[in-house]
């Protein structure tokens, strides 16, 4: 069984999809803290309050805290 082909149009104000929920799996949470963001070395997203900041190509990135391999619970 193969689901039914669904036909979409643009609509007047530019909307394609009806269906589709909006919004994004990262949405803001109450407060700064519980906000995430991915690390600029391994690419995982964390909250903010488990990222550090370190000057990296001559602009400051948040990166895992205390590293990406001890973040992960690698041995």
């Amino acid at each position: 069984m193969t689901k039914p082909e669904v036909k979409t149009a643009v609509d007047r104000d530019g909307l394609r999809y009806r269906s589709k929920a909006s919004g994004s799996p990262f949405a803001v949470a109450g407060h700064f803290g519980a906000t995430t963001m991915s690390c600029f070395l391994c690419g995982t997203h964390r909250p903010r309050n488990v990222l550090k900041s370190r000057k990296l190509l001559g602009k400051t990135q948040f990166v895992c805290a205390p590293s990406c391999k001890e973040a992960a619970g690698a041995p």
